[in-house]
């Protein structure tokens, strides 16, 4: 493995760790629903509101919302050197909560944190792969996001007999793996392709509106609409399940919330190796189209089984794999990906900041509106639901999807782009030949 390739597996693994934390926080906060719920006497809209203000929703799109704009602005590092701390915060907050306000707030806080740090981790990887490895580095921090739950499940299972108490020590083991994130991704380098980027503007005087560029162009538009169809549809279903599968089997399962936690952790585990031994192994190299079609056909078979078979152990363990191996080669990994690529840099964040505000503030109304659904109408209709966004996604994704495989960053930018991209780098040329002829000169003096 080359010098190259070593570093970037490295910076990828450190930044992958804010994946774990993101999919960590959801997780301890499903796990521990219902016993929040005894302990705290909440009713069935202070449970929705949980689920919408959290790392699931709202809270995570209000941050990608704030932390993109500043990760394009002011760098990819600014992001890692203080998000970190912010999570620290919501997490502790939540370890020590007494009543449902301070619980509100540690989730809401956790949530603007996760949020600030999911596009600059994505757009990091990115920036520092190379064109034959940018998906593997990308299924790595995919891994991190399944493994997350994984272990939290686990972990939510052996503390399950200690009640609440047992949900207040996971967010504890978050707060201390979150410590470690921010000791590792401060030492990162920044982005080089960021630095170069911002290098053009100073010499151009070019200044980059956050929300103007990327909106009044035409190509722009279609990759917002293209990757917001593909995961937005996707992901009501995922949020949903993130937080609420373990009060969905409990409830209309009849499972105890030992049995619904380690049902979700073995889920976990074929998410996990389904994105390791699947995704990050072929990404680079299989046809996107039809690996993501194989994805997503799976996730619609095992909400069909699940929804039409009854909720019997049989049909559980069927939807867990199938979902499960689905989950890790499926839309998600392929929308880190795409969403990466498919931007310039100058609003690469950006951009994702913008689709995940909308991705994950859909699943903040759709957090408040599934438990009424699933009260009122039962769990065939919810089901039902889940299946027919399960389609949407698939369908966008098959009819669209983008020819990325193998091209590096600015190629994919140069052929979407064209002369646009070609001033752009002309520019930054000449600029650089400048700079060069400068110094040289001062050294010959």
């Amino acid at each position: 493995m080359s010098s190259n390739k070593k570093e970037s597996h490295g910076s990828t693994i450190a930044v992958s760790i804010t994946n774990f934390l993101d999919s960590g926080s959801i997780v301890a906060g499903a796990s521990g629903l219902t016993l929040w719920t005894k302990a705290l006497g909440l009713s069935s809209f202070q449970v929705g509101l949980l689920g919408a203000l959290s790392a699931n929703a709202f809270g995570s799109a209000i941050g990608a919302l704030i932390g993109g704009h500043l990760s394009d602005k002011y760098g990819r590092k600014v992001i890692y050197t203080y998000d970190m701390l912010v999570y620290m915060v919501g997490t502790i907050i939540i370890a020590a909560s007494v009543n449902f306000p301070m619980l509100l707030a540690g989730f809401l806080i956790t949530g603007i944190a996760v949020g600030a740090g999911v596009p600059a981790s994505w757009t990091y990887i990115s920036e520092t792969s190379q064109s034959t490895n940018r998906a593997q580095n990308i299924g790595i921090s995919q891994f991190a996001w399944s493994l997350g739950p994984a272990i939290i499940f686990a972990a939510g299972v052996a503390l399950s007999p200690l009640g609440v108490m047992g949900n207040r020590i996971l967010f504890i083991f978050l707060t201390i793996v979150a410590f470690i994130a921010w000791r590792l991704q401060s030492k990162l380098d920044e982005s080089q392709v960021w630095v170069e980027q911002k290098q053009h503007e100073r010499a151009t005087g070019e200044k980059p509106h956050p929300y103007r560029d990327l909106f009044s162009n035409a190509i722009n538009l279609k990759s917002l609409f293209f990757l917001i169809g593909v995961y937005m549809f996707w992901n009501l279903v995922a949020g949903a399940m993130g937080f609420f599968m373990p009060y969905v089997y409990e409830t209309a399962g009849g499972l105890t919330n030992l049995q619904a936690n380690l049902l979700q952790a073995v889920l976990w585990v074929f998410t996990a190796v389904a994105t390791y031994v699947g995704f990050a192994r072929y990404g680079d190299r299989a046809n996107h189209r039809i690996f993501f079609g194989v994805g997503a056909a799976m996730a619609v078979v095992s909400w069909v089984v699940l929804t039409f078979a009854g909720m019997n152990w049989t049909s559980l363990w069927i939807f867990v794999a199938v979902w499960g191996i689905s989950a890790g080669i499926g839309a998600q990994a392929w929308y880190a990906l795409w969403a990466t690529e498919l931007f310039p840099t100058k609003y690469r964040a950006g951009s994702q900041g913008v689709m995940f505000f909308v991705v994950r503030g859909s699943a903040g109304i759709w957090s408040i509106i599934f438990p009424t659904i699933l009260t009122t109408m039962g769990f065939k209709a919810a089901g039902t639901f889940m299946i027919g966004l399960l389609l949407i996604s698939l369908i966008i994704g098959v009819i669209w999807t983008p020819q990325t495989r193998g091209k590096s960053l600015e190629q994919i930018t140069k052929e979407r782009y064209g002369d646009e991209f070609e001033d752009e780098q002309q520019s930054t040329t000449k600029t650089t030949k400048t700079t060069i002829n400068t110094n040289a000169t001062g050294d010959a003096k």
